[in-house]
């Protein structure tokens, strides 16, 4: 579960990432505090950039089922918004804000977040041998 404030920049990029990336082998949620009302445009365009589509996405809100139904909650920048349950995984990751930039100040933001997600996949979602 990505979290941050709008849910309509870091987090859903960071979702679109990981399930380009992991495919069926993570399931993905993603949801915002104080949902926008529509997906970052310079994050929109950022991702396509890279071959990923995120126009259809719309922002949510964060529930307390979508916590509960998470092993890892990721926070972008809510602060303690999140509720917090035992036996999960919280991370914190400190990524700028996207929100009222160009695609020009997204493009690192975006690349960023794809290092980050790379280094969870390798913790939470390994490729088997076959």
């Amino acid at each position: 579960l990505f979290v941050c404030v709008h849910n309509a920049g870091r987090s859903q990029m960071a979702a679109a990432w990981l399930t380009h990336l992991a495919g069926d082998r993570v399931e993905v949620r993603s949801a915002g505090s104080n949902p926008g009302d529509a997906v970052n445009p310079a994050a929109v365009e950022a991702m396509a950039e890279v071959g990923i589509d995120i126009s259809a996405e719309t922002p949510k809100i964060l529930t307390v089922d979508a916590v509960k139904e998470s092993d890892v909650c990721i926070t972008m920048g809510c602060g303690d918004t999140c509720p917090v349950f035992p036996g999960k995984r919280y991370l914190d990751w400190k990524l700028e804000d996207p929100a009222g930039q160009g695609v020009a100040a997204v493009r690192p933001i975006r690349d960023e977040i794809k290092v980050m997600v790379e280094g969870l996949i390798k913790e939470i979602a390994p490729e088997t041998s076959k």
